[in-house]
């Protein structure tokens, strides 16, 4: 945690505590669709995944006063999202992936990259060069790249992904969060948050390139 993170925390809880309606809008406007992102990666209906969140601010308020500042006041918050989304799930009778329920490092046995793209013994090439590299997006205009759909192809790329994975990239590339941070509110180890942030950077890639190739090369009609 840094000194500017530590003081500008400081600072929240005083206001919060004080009862600063402001201060607890800026939290809200401020992590918000982070929460529902999180939320929606435990209960798959959007309307549920709300309530969750709405309860995780309830939640927030009510313990304010037992906040005791052992980690980062958003950690704390989030970890409150992840408790509440748990027990909804539960209370929801829906069944819990099975690939939350493994260690972080077999949530996904699976290849991160599509053995097909890599040339195989007896191919033109060496075993394990890329036989069809990563797509270069240097050609395509910034406005593409940044345009709605495009954000909405990523997103439901993530919202698509194993829950841990889902958490992870969400945290790391969409929100900013640290490795450190991440790994403090999921409870995993630096090594499997590397391990499941390339898995989730790998397919997002792979659904992103997908997308640019077909905007770039359209079918004929």
């Amino acid at each position: 945690m840094t000194a500017v993170a530590l003081q500008e925390d400081a600072r929240i809880l005083r206001a919060l505590r004080a009862g600063d309606e402001q201060a607890f809008a800026e939290l809200v406007e401020r992590y918000h669709s982070a929460l529902l992102r999180i939320a929606l990666t435990y209960v798959k209906s959007r309307p549920v995944a709300e309530e969750v969140v709405q309860e995780t601010w309830l939640g927030v308020l009510r313990g304010l006063e037992h906040f005791e500042r052992r980690s980062l006041l958003r950690t704390w918050i989030f970890r409150i999202l992840i408790n509440r989304a748990k027990t909804r799930a539960v209370r929801e009778a829906r069944t819990v992936p099975f690939s939350s329920l493994l260690s972080p490092a077999e949530a996904d046995a699976g290849p991160s990259v599509e053995p097909e793209r890599f040339v195989r013994p007896g191919g033109r090439g060496r075993p394990g060069d890329w036989a069809l590299p990563p797509r270069s997006w240097e050609d395509l205009p910034e406005s593409r790249l940044d345009s709605k759909e495009t954000q909405a192809v990523v997103a439901t790329a993530i919202q698509a992904l194993p829950p841990l994975q889902a958490q992870v990239i969400a945290l790391r590339d969409v929100h900013g969060w640290s490795a450190d941070e991440v790994c403090t509110l999921l409870g995993i180890s630096d090594g499997n948050q590397r391990v499941l942030l390339h898995r989730a950077r790998s397919k997002v890639r792979a659904a992103l390139e997908r997308h640019l190739d077909s905007s770039r090369h359209p079918r004929a009609r």
